[in-house]
């Protein structure tokens, strides 16, 4: 269904249809709850998420280049450590990464690489090669990324190299990492580091649940609003009817507010 609604809004651009049908298909159905909000069933804890990135190591049979899973942890940190899209972590390039040996690094998003079909794009590939979501094609986003984020990519770097156009992550052959491969890679990641019962819950089942997981992190660390929807591409009006449920200990504190002016 995704990939339809992507041939379609392609086609919006291309100004071949004047709107995307399956907008009008949500519209109508908005009476239903609002399909965007996060189940909070889904988000990992930073233990968690961490148990997970170390899971994602153990993922395929041991090459010369090392395991599968291996060259996709410092991809899946990414999304969670610095809320990425799936598609903006497959479009980052070394130049876009400010890494220092020590404190903060900074990502600047240019590019994604949404899942579009060879005969929906311009170089005959499977992944479009486009700006970001809800963007200009020049307009960049910032993302500040922690120690612990600028650690991992220095050290995939190190280890895996970059693409001939800079790319930080490509599949063995040097192409861009399919969807099917990342989600395979992540359904076994949970396998090894998830007890059965959580293996079976919501929790963390998709990779991009990791972004769920970094923006609601941001959100419980006291961050203001606007400047959580700026770092995750998301307009404020959006991210909080997106993340509500996901706000931990927001009522305890609304009332010891309440409470204190009271008395």
């Amino acid at each position: 269904m995704l990939s339809f609604y992507n041939v379609l809004q392609y086609a919006v651009e291309l100004k071949l249809l004047d709107f995307n049908p399956v907008d009008k298909l949500r519209v109508r159905s908005s009476r239903r709850k609002l399909s965007g909000e996060v189940d909070r069933r889904v988000v990992v804890n930073v233990r968690q998420a961490r148990e997970l990135l170390i899971g994602v190591t153990y993922v395929g049979q041991r090459g010369k280049d090392g395991r599968r899973g291996e060259r996709l942890v410092a991809f899946y940190a990414c999304l969670y450590f610095a809320a990425l899209l799936p598609s903006e972590a497959l479009g980052l390039r070394e130049r876009d990464c400010h890494l220092p040996a020590k404190g903060w690094g900074l990502l600047t998003l240019e590019k994604s690489r949404p899942v579009a079909g060879k005969r929906y794009t311009d170089s005959g590939e499977v992944h479009d090669d486009r700006g970001l979501k809800h963007r200009g094609d020049a307009e960049a986003r910032e993302v500040p990324i922690p120690p612990e984020l600028v650690t991992i990519l220095r050290a995939h770097i190190d280890r895996f190299g970059v693409g001939a156009d800079g790319r930080l992550f490509r599949s063995g052959r040097g192409n861009v990492v399919a969807s099917s491969t990342y989600s395979r890679v992540w359904e076994e990641a949970r396998r090894f580091s998830l007890p059965p019962e959580r293996v079976a819950s919501p929790l963390a089942g998709r990779p991009y649940d990791l972004r769920h997981a970094g923006v609601s992190l941001w959100l419980n660390a006291g961050l203001p609003a606007p400047e959580v929807a700026e770092r995750a591409g998301h307009s404020v009006d959006v991210l909080i009817k997106v993340y509500a449920k996901c706000l931990d200990g927001d009522r305890r504190r609304m009332n010891e507010r309440i409470e204190a002016a009271l008395n």
